[in-house]
């Protein structure tokens, strides 16, 4: 019954801008995160860390945003629970990439590894999937094939990065024979490959929407 009269009663579109914002939070902090493993310097990962920690404020802001829109409107795109998830995961994302320069910053590593750059490139790789993702959204009705691919691919830019982790393990307890900058470095790469990890989520969720409104 519910179904029949969802058809004659609009529903609020102003969640997708919100959501994209969101996404485009993620993608900011993902630039930025790529160009402070990159650098190196304490420096310089201070200030990447102040600029991160404003996107991951706007990111918070927004997500609180979401719930209050939530809240207050009678008639929304999907379930309630949906959009509260797939909001609470992309924020996930930014908290994960804020950790990250928190980290780099506290712990000032002697050498960032290779493998930090290549981590922060699949981030971005999957805030650009997850950007066009949520695009997607308000038009998933019409044509859910496209945002069926950017789920595999978030699922496929997941499997880089733990690949990519899991390397670097092996790489660091085989040469470095510093104790305390291997736990530094290992909670670094923890923390990039935690963002991918949370990119896939996103996927995840995405899909169950997709099962139920498509």
């Amino acid at each position: 019954m519910n179904n029949f009269f969802d058809k004659f009663v609009p529903k609020e579109p102003k969640f997708f801008p919100i959501l994209k914002e969101m996404a485009d939070v993620i993608l900011v902090a993902s630039d930025l995160i790529i160009e402070c493993v990159q650098k190196g310097d304490h420096e310089s990962a201070i200030d990447y860390y102040k600029k991160i920690k404003e996107q991951e404020k706007k990111g918070d802001a927004l997500s609180v945003k979401i719930f209050d829109e939530l809240n207050s409107t009678f008639i929304t795109p999907f379930d309630r629970e949906d959009i509260h998830h797939l909001a609470d995961r992309l924020d996930d994302v930014t908290d994960y990439i804020n950790s990250c320069a928190k980290r780099i910053v506290l712990y000032n590593p002697k050498v960032m590894p290779e493998s930090a750059v290549g981590l922060a490139l699949l981030i971005k790789e999957g805030a650009v999937c997850i950007g066009k993702a949520v695009d997607e959204l308000d038009v998933m009705k019409k044509n859910s094939k496209k945002i069926k691919e950017y789920c595999v691919e978030l699922h496929n830019i997941e499997n880089k990065a733990d690949d990519v982790y899991e390397n670097f393990l092996i790489d660091l307890f085989a040469k470095e024979k510093d104790a305390v900058e291997i736990i530094k470095l290992k909670e670094i790469m923890y923390e990039l490959e935690k963002a991918t990890d949370a990119a896939e989520y996103v996927g995840k969720i995405i899909k169950t929407i997709i099962v139920k409104y498509a």
